[in-house]
Order: C-alpha cells, then structure tokens, then sequence
C-alpha cells in the first residue's frame, strides 16, 4: 500500500465509530485526529515540497509543478508566493529543527527575495520575476507583494538570527510606509508604480478593473505582515499601524452583516453595485461579493493580532472575529458533505450561493479558524468542533490527493476535473495549508491536554 498510514486512520474511525462518544473517547479523538493531521503535513504536504521546490540552479523556489509533481515548463517566481515558501520552510523549521533541509531552504528563499526580487535601486519588491529572477511584465509594484516579503522576511529572521535579514526587514517596512501608507484615511494604498507612487484610478478605466482602489486583501495580509513583523521588532512605529489596521479592519471594512467590503474608495466606503441590474452585480462580482474564505481568514487574523498587541481584554475584536466565522457558516457552509463555497451575493430579493467551487485554501483557513472558535466557544450553539471535524472529513475525501500527494485546488465534489491539474503555480504553494494544520495539530493537543 502507497501511504500504509492511511490503513491506520481508516481502522481507527471504524473503532471509533463502534464506541459511544463519551468525554474520554472525545478527548482520544483529538490526539488520534492530532497525530493523523501532523502524518498528513509530514508525509504528503512537506515531504512532497520539499526540498525538491528548491531551485538549485537559478535560487529561489520553483512554482509550477503538475498534478503528480514534476515541474512544469513556466516557471516564472512572484513575490507572494516566493515570501510564502520562505515563510513555510522557516517554520517548519522551528517546528521540526531534526530536518536540515527547512533551514537550508528558508537561507535559500531568503537569499533569493534579497538578491534577486528586492529593487535595489528603488526599493520595493517586484511583482514577479522569470525564473532566473529579471523583471518581467507589469513593473507596478503592491502593497499586498511588498507585506509578504516583509512577513517572509521577519519569519526568516525569527528561525534563523540572521541580522542581515533583519536589516532588510526593516527597510521594506520603511519603504512601504513611506509609500502606500495613506496619512489623510489610514490604512495603505494597493498600487504603486515602479518608485512607489500611489496609482490613482484613471477615469477611462474599466469598471471591472480594481486598479486605484484599496481593498481588503491587501489591508488583511498587511495586518498579518506586521503581527509577523512586531513579534520580532516591537518598533513603536510598527505598533502603531499594527493597531491601525486592526481598528480600520474591524470596524471599517467588515460589515454590519459579518463579512468583508472587498473593494473601496481611498476614504475606505465600499465599491458596491448592490442597487444594480442582477446582470450588472455579476459582471462585476470579482469586485463586489462576500468572500467565505477571506472571511475565516480574517476572524482568525484579528485575533491573532491583537493577542501580540497584548490587548488582554479585547471583546470588541474577538466578538467581531466570531460575527465573521458564524456568517460564513450560517450563510457559505455546505452541510450535506462540508465545506465553505467561495462566493454569495445579497441581491434585492435576498442571499444566494453564486459561486458554489470550494477552492483549497478557504477549507485550510476555515479548519484553523472552526477549531479556534471551538476552543474558545465549546458549548456555542454553532457546534464548531463539530463542523471542524466534518470539514477535516470534506477535506480529507475531497480536497487532499492521497496518491499524489497535497491538496487540489478545489474540492472533487464541485469540480472533479481538478484531479488532474497542477499542484502547483504562482498562486497556489502551501502557505494556507501548512499553517492550518500547523495551528489545528497544536490547538488540538493543548485542547486535549487541557480537559484532561
């Protein structure tokens, strides 16, 4: 048998099911569920990455990889999901300092993000480079680009002590500030031309086209760049937008209803074509509509922030975090098998499901953010370990590729022609899953060690 674990989880859920659910069987099954995510990280998701990603020849990590993980032909590297391997394998090597190659690949990535993706004569990181790491197309740069190189860069620091690393830290933290960090509304503007001048929204733009708006993609992964960055650099400077992401997040961005505005103004009011034409509203949905997965993301990312500010007391940030997970479920859960869906809309005649796909990184994120909610609200009528351990399922039946290894880019059940298509390319790596699994292994020993 090709993954003889697999025997063992399987026998495991048949004893299980035999045996009532009393509270020591329960908390059996959180270590048994525990050991079963930590061999799945291991042995299908890290040892399939890595260290065969790792570009010996050009530096950097490859980014596209077929459905059974030989390298595709384009390798072209971006800088979201460069600063996302750097950011894994400086984890993982804190996680599992016994495996060399983790920090022999995070010195690698980093080297790559410095040398070859850094603009040193503008500052700023590039959008994207080839593979041997020259400039190619759009030389706008992001505000988004620029906080995961930052967030790459402060975990590598975190594993390895490298001074340099820190130096570099600090300069992109700086150079972002000084260029996207809006000083009239808060927050940071999204686009920057290749010096870093804030691209205004010209008037002849297409409406579907998001460029001058600010957005909150960006706004969420520049909040977890900087708890990444204040971990290590407790700068008051840092502190400072470190908070003000947070309160502009919280108390701007997300709506009344739970979830995210994706779109907005430089003055932060929504983008929204709520009161157009139902044709006009999905024309433009890739601007305006409720985004399940950035939604769980989110809850869990407020708190995790404001757990490094030290905000002991913050009932604000963890009740809005909990509003955002509990409208995902009531509103984006499938429970006939599990899983978020991607996409709803509140047209005129009420909510739908407009896009019914369930892409792989909304399970990861919502299987970390469920069992967060259950630790922290174990008798709450949502029943989140509940949902967490049937999203496990979901995932497990329809979203990991136990043959193959990792996880396809959406689940079976939807679209069972992702079976066969890349495990990997510029926007789907393995930051969303490994730190899920990561977060949700540990969780649910401290759970299980806790109630014992």
């Amino acid at each position: 048998m090709k993954y003889p674990h697999l025997l063992f989880y399987i026998l495991l859920s048949i004893a299980f099911s035999c045996n009532p659910k009393t509270e020591e069987t329960q908390l059996s099954q959180k270590e048994i569920l525990a050991d079963q995510m930590e061999t799945h990280l291991k042995t299908e998701v890290l040892d399939k990455w890595y260290p065969m990603s790792m570009d010996t020849v050009d530096g950097g990590f490859l980014s596209n990889f077929t459905f059974d993980f030989k390298p595709g032909g384009n390798q072209e590297k971006m800088i979201v999901t460069q600063s996302r391997q750097v950011w894994t394998n400086s984890k993982a090597a804190l996680k599992y300092p016994e495996i060399n190659y983790y920090k022999v690949g995070a010195k690698h990535g980093y080297e790559f993000l410095r040398d070859k993706m850094w603009d040193s004569e503008n500052g700023g990181f590039y959008w994207l480079v080839d593979k041997q790491g020259n400039q190619i197309g759009d030389p706008m740069k992001t505000a988004y680009g620029n906080a995961f190189g930052i967030f790459a860069l402060a975990a590598y620091y975190d594993a390895s002590g490298d001074k340099s690393a820190l130096e570099l830290t600090k300069e992109a933290f700086h150079w972002l500030d000084k260029h996207a960090h809006d000083s009239i509304n808060g927050g940071y503007y999204q686009h920057l031309d290749p010096v870093g001048i804030p691209i205004s929204r010209p008037a002849a733009t297409s409406s579907t086209s998001d460029l001058g708006y600010k957005d909150q993609n960006s706004s969420i992964h520049i909040l977890e760049a900087f708890t990444e960055l204040y971990k290590i650099w407790p700068d008051p400077l840092v502190k400072d937008r470190l908070e003000e992401m947070l309160l502009l997040i919280r108390d701007q961005i997300v709506t009344e209803k739970g979830y995210l505005t994706l779109f907005l103004y430089a003055d932060w009011s929504p983008v929204t074509f709520a009161d157009s034409s139902e044709e006009v509203i999905l024309a433009h949905h890739n601007l305006d509509h409720v985004s399940f997965g950035h939604d769980v993301e989110t809850g869990f990312l407020l708190i995790e922030a404001s757990e490094v500010l030290g905000w002991e007391d913050d009932k604000t940030t963890h009740r809005i975090a909990k509003k955002m997970i509990d409208h995902a479920l009531e509103n984006g859960w499938d429970e006939s098998v599990g899983g978020f869906y991607d996409e709803g809309y509140y047209f005129q005649d009420g909510f739908r499901i407009t896009h019914d796909t369930k892409n792989w990184w909304a399970q990861a994120e919502g299987m970390n953010a469920l069992l967060l909610m259950a630790e922290r609200y174990p008798n709450d009528p949502h029943a989140y370990y509940d949902k967490f351990e049937k999203l496990w399922e979901y995932t497990n039946t329809y979203q990991i590729d136990h043959e193959n290894g990792d996880w396809y880019s959406g689940g079976l059940d939807k679209q069972p022609e992702l079976k066969t298509v890349g495990k990997g390319n510029i926007w789907k790596g393995i930051y969303h899953h490994y730190r899920s699994l990561d977060h949700c292994i540990v969780r649910l020993r401290e759970m299980n060690t806790h109630a014992e």
